[in-house]
């Protein structure tokens, strides 16, 4: 367990750079983790919730900020970063907090709604193939989290797969799919 917990760190960590990166670009510069402010926790089905904070230099002054993140140790992925900086935004205007519990929050419930509702919407369907890396999470009414993603599906045997994008909207107390919908 103890090396899932430092390969669940080293990869939110890393999926927390590449989105300060990703969001900021090079106004990310020297991104530093505060050791002693990590938190690493099991949740349920093999997942491991991670904490943190940190800093990074941007246009002359250090920027603080706290994370979220979420590892599957089935795929080895994260299945969403949750940034929380400090002060204001770029701009100098200060942005809403959203911290969600992300250890409640299971990404393969969310795509087993998703394969029943395309199976319900195509019989035939042959095959259904998610894409782990599109994964996001954003806010939702109510206070719970929706997980947005893409995939394919081969609605019946014999045809092409198409395309399509999903989404879920889970209450982040108990970890209920509440609502899913999809674009095929």
């Amino acid at each position: 367990m103890r090396a899932d917990n430092a390969r669940a760190l080293e990869r939110c960590e890393a999926s927390v750079v590449e989105t300060l990166r990703k969001n900021r670009g090079p106004d990310a510069q020297d991104v530093q983790f505060v050791p002693a402010q990590r938190v690493v926790a099991a949740a349920e089905d093999g997942e491991i919730s991670v904490k943190g904070a940190g800093r990074y230099r941007g246009r002359g002054a250090g920027n603080s900020f706290s994370f979220s993140c979420s590892f599957s140790t089935k795929t080895g992925l994260t299945s969403g970063v949750v940034l929380r900086e400090a002060g204001g935004g770029p701009g100098g205007r200060a942005e809403a907090a959203w911290n969600p519990d992300l250890s409640r929050i299971s990404p393969e419930a969310c795509e087993s709604a998703v394969a029943q509702l395309l199976k319900r919407k195509h019989p035939r369907v042959a095959q259904i193939a998610m894409e782990p890396d599109t994964r996001r999470l954003q806010p939702g009414a109510d206070g719970h989290v929706v997980l947005i993603g893409q995939g394919a599906v081969q609605r019946a045997p014999g045809m092409n797969a198409v395309p399509f994008s999903y989404s879920c909207e889970v209450d982040p107390r108990n970890g209920r799919v509440l609502e899913v919908n999809s674009s095929v």
